[in-house]
């Protein structure tokens, strides 16, 4: 079962910094991640969601090849391909993977405006190991669904850096 962990931010940048740092720990197998997101609301009150996967790219570039290997068997690669990219761009817009991005975007609301926050879905962590290299940002811890001792763990090593 995997874990969520919202943490926000008095900049918009520092969330981003924060992933960056993680998709580090997940290359060294200290943490494995399902999904990360930044949740940024700008001076104008936009909410806007930066997902660590680009699903309508993705979905483009799957559709295509398959597109194109059906195109092949009926004799029009070309069409296949186009109509296997539009299907799959459709199919990876309408895609919602890992956290809900309704409430990501309900959470977002919240924020103030040149704030942001980091949404994380852990599937395993070694604890020790991240929240040592995560002393040096200070955040708030929004959410978590974590256990009692090991959410005031995160809010000691990120609320008094």
């Amino acid at each position: 079962m995997s874990d969520l962990v919202v943490v926000g931010f008095d900049d918009e940048h520092t969330a981003f910094e924060m992933r960056a740092a993680l998709a580090k720990l997940q290359k060294e197998y200290l943490i494995d991640m399902e999904d990360v997101v930044v949740v940024t609301k700008d001076e104008k009150g936009k909410v806007k969601l930066h997902q660590a996967v680009n699903l309508t790219a993705a979905g483009a570039m799957g559709g295509t090849f398959w597109g194109s290997l059906i195109g092949l068997i009926f004799l029009n690669p070309l069409l296949g391909a186009a109509v296997g990219a539009g299907a799959g761009a459709i199919s990876g817009k309408l895609s919602d993977i890992g956290i809900s991005d309704t409430f990501m975007k309900e959470l977002g609301e919240t924020l103030t405006e040149g704030t942001s926050a980091l949404f994380v879905l852990v599937r395993k962590a070694t604890p020790d190991k991240v929240l040592e290299e995560l002393k040096g940002f200070k955040g708030k811890v929004l959410k978590t669904s974590l256990t009692a001792d090991k959410e005031e763990k995160l809010r000691a090593v990120l609320e008094k850096s």
